[in-house]
């Protein structure tokens, strides 16, 4: 399983999100997560800016969740039911 978390530098949420989302991980259940840096890159300014942090699954899809990680969908994910 792989997550994408775009965040900036500066932001708590952000952090908080990320360990959050690293406090669900197991042996049973791991992950990745790349953390994105959404000042670095103006198109992902014009999209995220003041959403983040925003969490996917799969970018393909929508969001999982911003501001505050949904840990209910966060286990649905890890558990392979969207």
């Amino acid at each position: 399983m792989h997550f994408t978390l775009y965040s900036r530098s500066y932001c708590h949420l952000c952090q908080d999100m990320l360990d959050a989302l690293n406090a669900l991980q197991t042996p049973q259940r791991p992950f990745t997560v790349d953390v994105i840096d959404v000042d670095a890159d103006d198109a992902l300014v014009a999209r995220f800016d003041e959403l983040v942090p925003v969490l996917f699954a799969n970018l393909d899809e929508p969001e999982l969740c911003h501001y505050f990680l949904n840990e209910d969908a966060v286990k649905r994910v890890l558990e392979g039911n969207k």
